[in-house]
């Protein structure tokens, strides 16, 4: 059931847009529904312009009161017009137009709407639903009947507490006592913060310490009283001055559910005609600034000053432009009526030109900006012809910059730029304290993103990992995408990797970005643009659009004009290229992009260059790091036996592991080598020590018994030379135990063994009964004396017999004050009767391992050798 109407018909004029907002905005206030004035002024905004500006006609308005919802109708005379939607749903035909945006609001904040028909006429209309609201507010009295109002004591107790410039108590009444327990004679000089709770809503954008500064302020926070409880409370706070001249504040409180005691009334624009020239009402016109709560943000702050800005100065579009540390650029960071290419944090200079047009630290009026042309870049192309704009300032500072804009010319004069330098001035220091709240903030949270960002890279050395967690640091906490290059010495960048926040459009992206040339690789530090991605982006969507519509090119490839409208806008927004540079030199680079209509923060782009620094320099060493494993693992694979040769008639299997990371070779070594027909030589050693120092050792031991053993010598005489070479080498030799031995198969299946033990672990042997003994007797070790007397033993292997051959880095694997011993290995050596070297070596490998909980830290080789037993008859 309606319950109140109110009507207006606005003429196809661009100053009828704001009138339009001011007479909604005027009725819902009228009605008591502040709550969602808001959201109906901005629909109204966009509803009356597809009909004054779009359509070309007039506008009728029409505003419906019912008991628990608000209905906005707005007739343009021109229903041949279509409705600027694709099929049923909500998309716009083109990213870049501006068509069909007031629908597509509707959809998003009003509880319904919908598009109604007649011979005459189109009407839109949308209908907002009223929240629930506690009784007793000034918004809900007029529809609420009496009994449903609050109950109070016999009176309401209204506190007044006076506060000096420190926030310290200086007057304190008997109702602020009733209220919260504690006595005038308990609180004056005291400071009032001390019992102050902010509300428990988390980013608040204002404390109670900044509202005290303000001319005037209200809201609602908590009182801490007597009993160690919170009361919530409304407040109205006045600065004023005292009899000696010194500013304080007086807080007028009650109980929160009795704020219309105290709530201001809203209040909509005045005539702009009434308030010119005149500083006290330019001063009631831009009240709402103060008188109003504060939003929750920085912001929120913003939005509602632009808009009150454009209203109150009757204009068809507003902006508001921060100053960025260092005050030579401007990044905007709210507006209202300019279109969509209006980005987000685009950047101005704050000297634009020359004169008093093009500077932003003074106010300036345009008159008409097609005769001074790009004295506003902000505005170039939007059709606006009248500008007013007004620095914000602080302490002498440049902290912003507020401009009102008209489609028409000629529009302001200096009295609107008093006005609104006005306003500026009262509104500049919540924006500034809001902006710095802000600031601090970022700055926090990008010191904890640095440092985890560190901690991360330097866990790693592994060139893909950190490629992987350059990207993943990046997205979505700084960029929407990112795509990482590399560079090579004396190559072309070459497309690493690439992440979006949303999975399935990486494959697009990257196809997209392998089409385009590389970003040069300049060494320049900091950020620069790079247009390419977008560009082909917006290129390769309405081609895909065109050959949708049967007009592309005949034979080409098609592509869906959707995934390319996706692609489009997910890289269609700001791209910005970082170098990454390591001891001088470009080794890649670093691409963050935006999504359509979307630029970066000048304090994203600063994160971004502090952590391109770091991710170069991590990616660098993971470069150096497996170059130098790389030729560390060639060079200790030339250490190793290229493979085991077969020998008739007996099974061998080595297992050979060395310690420390990267190391394929240590102190420990094996060979099996063919000495001439019929025999082989083996041999199993170890050098003292571990790593690289122990390999150099490694390789001459090798390579010299395989020499000495082809010439002739036996093993006697293999070993004697090999201890010589070894004390030639002077301070960097090392000791050397070494089992070698030559192997003869014999026809009747059994295999004879002749073994020299200089110092290494006894070779064991296994019988098929289970039997295990030392296969040979102890001689010095090698690097020592150097006139050695070593005899060669010989060894009989039956069919079925097994000699297990290892280094000390078994028989030495200790767990505390354990050791495996050469008891441990016998007894595990006598479980593998029946087993094939393979598995012999296999199972003595697991015992050492599960014998301690820890890795092992020293190097291990096994060389099982099995004679098969014959086959029963």
């Amino acid at each position: 059931m309606i319950t109140a109407r109110a009507a207006a018909t606005f003429q196809p004029v661009g100053r009828s847009v704001a009138v339009a907002r001011a007479f909604v905005r005027d009725t819902l206030q009228g009605w008591g529904f502040s709550d969602i004035v808001d959201d109906a002024v901005v629909l109204t905004s966009e509803l009356v312009t597809n009909a004054v500006v779009h359509a070309g006609t007039a506008a009728d308005v029409q505003c419906l009161r019912y008991d628990t919802a608000v209905r906005v109708e707005v007739a343009d005379r021109y229903p041949e017009r279509e409705v600027p939607l694709q099929d049923a749903g909500l998309q716009i035909r083109n990213p870049d137009s501006e068509g069909g945006r007031g629908l597509v609001l509707c959809s998003a904040l009003a509880s319904r709407w919908g598009v109604e028909y007649t011979p005459a006429a189109k009407h839109v209309w949308f209908q907002l639903d009223l929240p629930e609201r506690s009784a007793g507010t000034r918004a809900a009295s007029p529809a609420l009947p009496t009994a449903a109002l609050p109950l109070t004591d016999e009176r309401v107790r209204v506190a007044v507490i006076q506060v000096n410039r420190h926030a310290v108590v200086t007057r304190w009444n008997d109702d602020a006592t009733d209220l919260f327990g504690h006595t005038s004679e308990q609180m004056i000089g005291k400071p009032l913060t001390e019992l102050t709770a902010w509300p428990q809503t988390p980013g608040t954008g204002i404390g109670l310490a900044e509202a005290l500064l303000l001319s005037r302020w209200e809201g609602t926070y908590g009182i801490r009283g007597a009993d160690g409880r919170v009361q919530p409370v409304y407040g109205s706070h006045l600065r004023v001055r005292d009899t000696t001249g010194e500013p304080s504040t007086v807080c007028l409180l009650v109980r929160a559910d009795e704020r219309a005691v105290l709530q201001s009334p809203a209040r909509g624009p005045v005539n702009s005609d009434a308030a010119s020239g005149d500083r006290g009402k330019a001063a009631d016109a831009f009240e709402v600034f103060i008188g109003s709560p504060a939003p929750d943000d920085l912001d929120g702050l913003l939005q509602r000053t632009v808009e009150r800005a454009r209203d109150m100065l009757d204009g068809d579009a507003a902006y508001l432009l921060l100053a960025t540390d260092d005050e030579t650029e401007l990044e905007v960071r709210a507006s209202t009526g300019l279109p969509s290419a209006r980005q987000r944090f685009a950047r101005v200079p704050v000297e634009a030109g020359t004169g008093r047009y093009g500077s932003a630290r003074m106010p300036a009026v345009h008159e008409d900006l097609n005769a001074v042309p790009g004295a506003v870049p902000l505005l170039a192309g939007t059709g606006m012809r009248s500008i007013v704009t007004v620095p914000l300032k602080v302490e002498g500072r440049l902290t912003g910059s507020l401009g009102v804009a008209a489609e028409a010319p000629g529009r302001y004069s200096n009295e609107e730029a008093l006005r609104l330098q006005f306003a500026a001035d009262r509104i500049a220091l919540a924006v500034e304290s809001a902006r710095l709240t802000e600031l601090e903030r970022l700055r926090r949270g990008s010191l904890s993103f640095l440092v985890e960002a560190s901690d991360l890279l330097a866990g790693t050395l592994e060139r893909d990992q950190t490629l992987a967690l350059m990207a993943q640091m990046t997205v979505p906490t700084l960029a929407s995408w990112c795509a990482v290059y590399t560079i090579a010495e004396q190559s072309e960048p070459e497309l690493a990797f690439v992440l979006h926040e949303d999975e399935d459009r990486i494959d697009g992206i990257k196809a997209l970005l392998a089409k385009l040339n590389p970003p040069a690789p300049e060494p320049t530090p900091g950020a620069r643009i790079w247009t390419a991605p977008s560009d082909a982006a917006h290129s390769t969507a309405l081609r895909a659009s065109l050959r949708s519509l049967g007009l592309g090119e005949a034979g080409r490839p098609a592509t869906g004009p959707g995934t390319a409208l996706a692609t489009a806008a997910a890289v269609g927004g700001e791209t910005v290229v970082l170098p990454l540079v390591a001891r001088n030199r470009v080794i890649g680079m670093l691409t963050l992009g935006k999504p359509a209509d979307e630029r970066f923060r000048q304090e994203i782009l600063e994160l971004a260059e502090d952590l391109s620094r770091r991710a170069a320099l991590a990616l660098d060493n993971a470069r150096l790091y497996s170059e130098r494993t790389a030729i560390s693992q060639a060079l200790q694979r030339s250490l190793l036996p290229p493979g085991l040769p077969p020998i008739p008639g007996v099974e061998v299997e080595v297992i050979y592991r060395a310690a420390g990371e990267g190391n394929e070779v240590g102190g420990d070594f094996y060979d099996l080598f063919p000495i001439r027909d019929g025999c082989w030589g083996f041999a199993i050693g170890d050098v003292c020590g571990t790593g690289p120092e122990a390999a150099a050792v490694t390789g001459l031991a090798r390579h010299a018994i395989r020499l000495l053993a082809r010439e002739g010598f036996g093993g006697p005489a293999v070993l004697e030379r090999l201890n010589a070479a070894i004390l030639d080498e002077g301070a960097r030799s090392r000791f050397l135990t070494l089992l070698y031995g030559e192997l003869w198969p014999q026809p009747d299946g059994s295999a004879i063994l002749k073994v020299v033990c200089a110092g290494h672990p006894l070779p064991l042997r296994l019988r098929p009964d289970g039997t295990v003994e030392s296969a040979a007797d102890p001689q010095p070790l090698l690097g020592v004396l150097e006139d050695l007397e070593l005899v060669e033993q010989t060894i009989t292997l039956d069919p079925g017999d097994v000699m297990l051959c290892v280094t000390d880095g078994v028989t030495e694997r200790r767990e505390g004050t354990r050791m495996l011993g050469d008891d441990g290995l016998a007894d595990v050596l006598a479980t593998c009767t029946g087993l094939t070297a393979g598995a012999v070596a296999a199972r003595i490998q697991r015992a050492v391992e599960r014998f301690a909980s820890d890795a092992p830290s020293d190097d291990m080789a096994i060389l099982a050798m099995r004679v098969p037993a014959l086959p029963d008859n």
